[in-house]
């Protein structure tokens, strides 16, 4: 299938986001990224990979960085450090984006690519029965507290989303396409956005 679209997915804790990233860029042949962004961007910036896996608990409390900041080096100095892992985290995102279509996990790459021409902006969620058992069968979380464990992760990552994007984290109007994978599983949602890439494309192909 020739494909351009670059992937983006945002999702729930549990509810099986990354692994439907996974398989839907085995299927297309394209590149994936999930923490294999944090090892971009640590060795394109010279941070540590430690301090990249701890930025987004630390982006809840803060003003809104602008981010037309971006390219000028004016007041980094002074900027939290967050705030410029965050810049540094995005430019790799921009980055791998230049080199062709690929699929992209979290951390704000919706927002980070907007107006990018060829960007698939996609949610992934689940009701919560199905997110608990997924975490504690597939992830191998103990089973106590997982209810709490999910409804944490998902809050800060809400509330790195909404910090850094100025948007709300899950809002339909933030995304192409959400999913329920409650209701169409792990190969059903991989098979309906393969479908949707497609149709976007041949779409983009009878307007050019």
């Amino acid at each position: 299938m020739k494909n351009n679209t670059i992937i983006t997915i945002s999702r729930q804790y549990g509810s099986g986001g990354r692994e439907i990233g996974k398989r839907l860029a085995e299927k297309l042949g394209i590149p994936f990224y999930d923490k294999e962004l944090i090892t971009l961007a640590a060795q394109q910036s010279g941070y540590s990979e430690h301090l990249f896996e701890k930025s987004d608990k630390g982006a809840t409390n803060s003003l809104l960085y602008s981010l037309s900041m971006y390219g000028n080096t004016m007041g980094l100095y002074d900027m939290p450090l967050n705030d410029k892992l965050f810049i540094a985290q995005s430019q790799t995102i921009k980055n791998v984006a230049e080199q062709g279509p690929c699929v992209i996990v979290g951390r704000c790459a919706d927002y980070v690519l907007r107006g990018h021409p060829h960007v698939l902006n996609v949610f992934i969620h689940s009701d919560m029965e199905s997110k608990i058992k997924r975490v504690v069968e597939e992830y191998g979380v103990e089973s106590d507290n997982v209810m709490d464990l999910i409804n944490k992760t998902d809050k800060r990552r809400a509330n790195y989303y909404n910090y850094y994007t100025g948007m709300k984290w899950g809002r339909a109007e933030n995304y192409h396409l959400a999913l329920r994978t409650d209701c169409v599983g792990i190969d059903g949602a991989v098979a309906t956005l393969a479908q949707f890439i497609e149709a976007q494309n041949a779409l983009t192909n009878e307007n050019d």
